[in-house]
C-alpha cells in the first residue's frame, strides 16, 4: 500500500516525512539546557551542590528559586518584544539590524517628555527642555515614542519594497542613524528623572506583562488574520504572493513599521524601567532578538515559524545567559559561547530547510 494521498490540485503527502510542530524542539532544547545545568551545579566542585532553578533550602513556600526566574524573565523581556517585531520581518524574508540603536533613539525622545519638573522640591537637574514638557500626561511621551518608531519603520520599509535595497543595507545604515539621533538628542547626556507614571510602564514586573501580551496578540494575529497570512505568504514566495493580488510593497511597508514600534516601544519600556535614559542602550539587543527569533524556528529564508517559538527561543537564550553566570563563567567567555549558539542556530536552520526541500 502506497504511503502519500492525494491532495488539494494533485499534489501528494508523505506521511514519512510528517514531523511534531518545530515549536516543540524548541521546548525540549528548553528542558535539556536547564538539565545540563543542574548537573553542572552538582558536578562543578566549586558551585557546592547549588540548584539552577530549584530552592533547596530548608522552606516549603516555593520548591523554585523565585529569584533567578524573575531575572531570566526580566532579561528577556524587553528583547522579546523586540524579537516579536523581528519574527514578522523574517518571516517576510527581511532582516532588521537598527532595533537595537532605536531602543536607544527612542528612550531618549520618550524621556525627555516623560520628565518630572521638580526633584525633592529643585528644579529637575537632568531636564532637557523647559517646563513645557515637564509632567505631561504619560500617554504623550508613549505617543511621541511610537511615532518616532513608525516613521523610522516606514522609512525602512520603503527602502526596502521601493528602493530594492537589501533589507540588510537599509537596516544596517538606518542602525548608525538611530545611534546617531541617540547620541545628538541630548549631546549624549543621559535624561533621568521621569514621573511616577512614566516609570509605572517599565516598574516591578511590567516588562513581563508587555511581553506575554504583545505575544498573545501578535500570536493571534499571525495565526488569524489576513496579515499574518499575507506576511507568510511573501516570505514563502513573494513573486507568488504579488501575483495572488497581495500588495506586497504597502505589506512590507506596514511590516517594518509594526516591527520598529515594537523596538520603540521596548525602547520607552527599558527607559522607564531604568528610570533614565543613556544613548548607548540597546548595545547587541537587535542581534538577541535575531537569535531568540532563529533559535525559536523563525527560518532566515522566510515563510515558516511562529510567534509561540520566538517567546520559546527567549526563554531558551535567557535560561543560557542566566546559567553562564550561575556557573560563573567570565564574561568575555559568555560573548564567545553566546556568538557560537546564534551560528549554531543558523546552522540548523539551513539544515531543517533542506530537509523541508
Amino acid at each position: 500500500m502506497s504511503d502519500t494521498s492525494h491532495g488539494t490540485g494533485g499534489l501528494t503527502f508523505d506521511k514519512t516525512k510528517r514531523s511534531w510542530p518545530s515549536e516543540l524542539n524548541v521546548l525540549l532544547a528548553l528542558i535539556i539546557i536547564i538539565v545540563i545545568f543542574e548537573i553542572l551545579g552538582q558536578v562543578l566542585p566549586y558551585m557546592n551542590d547549588q540548584s539552577f532553578l530549584f530552592d533547596t533550602r530548608d522552606r516549603f513556600d516555593s520548591i523554585f528559586n523565585e529569584a533567578r526566574l524573575k531575572i531570566i524573565i526580566l532579561q528577556v523581556a524587553i528583547i522579546g518584544i523586540i524579537a516579536l517585531g523581528v519574527s514578522q520581518v523574517i518571516i517576510t524574508g527581511g532582516i532588521d539590524l537598527s532595533s537595537g540603536p532605536l531602543v536607544a533613539a527612542t528612550a531618549m525622545i520618550a524621556m525627555s517628555f516623560g520628565q518630572t519638573e521638580l526633584v525633592n522640591g529643585f528644579a529637575n537637574p537632568k531636564a532637557l527642555f523647559g517646563p513645557w514638557a515637564m509632567d505631561l500626561p504619560v500617554l504623550v511621551p508613549i505617543v511621541i515614542g511610537l511615532s518616532f518608531g513608525a516613521m523610522i519603520g516606514a522609512i525602512n520599509g520603503t527602502f526596502v519594497a521601493y528602493f530594492k535595497i537589501p533589507p540588510f543595507i537599509a537596516t544596517l545604515g538606518m542602525f548608525l542613524i538611530c545611534r546617531g539621533i541617540a547620541l545628538w538628542w541630548s549631546s549624549g547626556n543621559p535624561i533621568s528623572f521621569p514621573t511616577a507614571q512614566f516609570h509605572a510602564i517599565g516598574g516591578g514586573m511590567m516588562p513581563v506583562v508587555w511581553f506575554l501580551s504583545l505575544a498573545v496578540i501578535f500570536h493571534i494575529i499571525m495565526r488569524y488574520t489576513v496579515y499574518g497570512k499575507h506576511t507568510y505568504a511573501i516570505g514563502s514566495n513573494e513573486e507568488a504572493a504579488r501575483m495572488s493580488g497581495i500588495n506586497v510593497k504597502r505589506h512590507k511597508i506596514m511590516v517594518y513599521m509594526i516591527a520598529a514600534m515594537l523596538a520603540a516601544f521596548a525602547g520607552i519600556v527599558l527607559s522607564a524601567k531604568a528610570s533614565t535614559a543613556q544613548a548607548g542602550m540597546g548595545e547587541f539587543y537587535e542581534l538577541f532578538a535575531i537569535a531568540m527569533a532563529v533559535i525559536g524556528g523563525i527560518s532566515l529564508s522566510g515563510g515558516r515559524g511562529s510567534i509561540i517559538g520566538t517567546v520559546l527561543g527567549a526563554m531558551v537564550l535567557g535560561v543560557i545567559r542566566s546559567g553562564f553566570t550561575y556557573i560563573k563563567l567570565d564574561g568575555s567567555y559568555q560573548l564567545m559561547a553566546m556568538g557560537g549558539i546564534i551560528i549554531a542556530a543558523v546552522i540548523l536552520d539551513q539544515y531543517r530547510q533542506r530537509n523541508k526541500a
